[in-house]
């Protein structure tokens, strides 16, 4: 099966039920058996974890105690949460879950359907990640979808050669941030210092630390003064918009070299075995060890080829990253093709389904050890929709 190419679905006009009765279906008979992890979530994860428009989206309240709760705004966490506190933990298992999650939307219903599949403890990274990719783009082909273009990319290549080139850890914030919303490079680094300005006191000490330790220090900081809240945002979100302040004003001069190895990186897009050749070339010209990364990525779109999927369709961009702040490795998104290439109407909301690898999210939420783990969502509202207008 071409999972990519394939051809369009007959006009079903499925339902809820009947959706979730498809992707369920096929995921457990695959193994992954479902959960439903509680509607009410302790919210501070969500707030250090989930992304600015995450944070900004989250429907919080708090309970007798005073601690702040949130209404489940995506299943990844939960299901982490879930995972830690079961027997499996530290040990391979999967999961698929299907219910409601809650994000602020304008113009429509803030309580909307998601279904998915999460897998922990394997250490067969590739395969795993092809693993989720492939039981994805099938359920959702199963349940109705159109045809899909992927866009993916790898946040543990970026990382590695974020690191590979010094980058210091402010900067690297900043262009992270600035991945997430789709900016362009010359709009992330607009207005950046041109020199190495002297930093002293607390700039200087979060100029020199990584973007966990730099967090921590503003909050403990803010805890210290006691500052819960500000104009609705949580101390948190007040030490975020610290942080990027301090990026844009505080950061050491990129220079001339970093700022055109950058473009060259990100610049970097297309067939992946073709992206794979070109990013071999550019650590070889620059001396960069990219090797394990570039290893990894060949060997997880063998198992994508393996599994069904035409490699040469997807669209792989150095600087594709999902606004999720727990992302680690490989991330993808699945859009439904336009109107222009289909000859048909299309839903103004084309992404049905997103996902990722996470593989530092155990150890946030108090594991003693990373532990790895790769995950997909489907937008349940968006397949109905489609099958409508089918």
């Amino acid at each position: 099966m071409n999972i990519v190419a394939q051809t369009p679905p007959p006009a079903t006009g499925l339902g809820p039920d009947r959706i979730q009765a498809i992707l369920l279906g096929h995921f457990i008979d695959v193994g992954y058996g479902r959960i439903e992890p509680p509607v009410l979530q302790e919210a501070a994860t969500f707030l250090d974890l989930g992304g600015e428009d995450m944070r900004s989206r989250l429907y919080l309240t708090s309970d007798a105690s005073g601690a702040e709760l949130c209404l489940r705004p995506e299943y990844t966490i939960p299901a982490c949460r879930l995972y830690l506190a079961s027997p499996e933990a530290g040990r391979p298992a999967a999961y698929s879950y299907f219910g409601p999650v809650f994000r602020v939307r304008s113009a429509r219903s803030g309580e909307f359907l998601q279904a998915g599949l999460e897998s922990f403890g394997r250490t067969d990274i590739a395969a795993a990640d092809a693993e989720i990719l492939t039981l994805a783009l099938e359920a959702a082909t199963a349940a109705g979808a159109p045809p899909f273009r992927i866009s993916m990319g790898d946040a543990g290549l970026t990382a590695r050669f974020l690191d590979a080139i010094g980058l210091p850890a402010l900067w690297q914030r900043r262009l992270r941030r600035g991945l997430e919303r789709g900016q362009p490079l010359d709009a992330v680094l607009d207005g950046a210092p041109s020199g190495a300005p002297q930093r002293s006191g607390l700039v200087g000490a979060l100029a020199g630390a990584d973007g966990k330790d730099a967090r921590a220090l503003v909050e403990d900081l803010l805890s210290i003064a006691g500052i819960a809240a500000v104009g609705g945002r949580s101390v948190g979100e007040i030490a975020e918009r610290f942080l990027h302040q301090v990026a844009q004003q505080a950061s050491p001069g990129l220079g001339d070299e970093r700022r055109a190895m950058l473009e060259r990186f990100l610049g970097i897009r297309g067939d992946p075995d073709q992206a794979s050749a070109t990013l071999r070339t550019l650590a070889r010209d620059a001396r960069l060890d990219l090797a394990a990364s570039l290893d990894l990525f060949d060997e997880r779109l063998g198992f994508m080829a393996a599994n069904g999927i035409d490699v040469a369709r997807l669209a792989f961009s150095a600087g594709f990253a999902r606004n999720l702040d727990y992302y680690t490795g490989f991330v993808f998104e699945a859009r439904a093709v336009s109107e222009t290439e289909t000859g048909g109407a299309s839903p103004a909301e084309t992404v049905l389904i997103g996902g990722g690898r996470y593989d530092r999210l155990a150890e946030a939420l108090g594991s003693t050890a990373a532990i790895p783990a790769v995950g997909a969502s489907i937008w349940v509202e968006r397949l109905a929709e489609y099958g409508a207008a089918a």
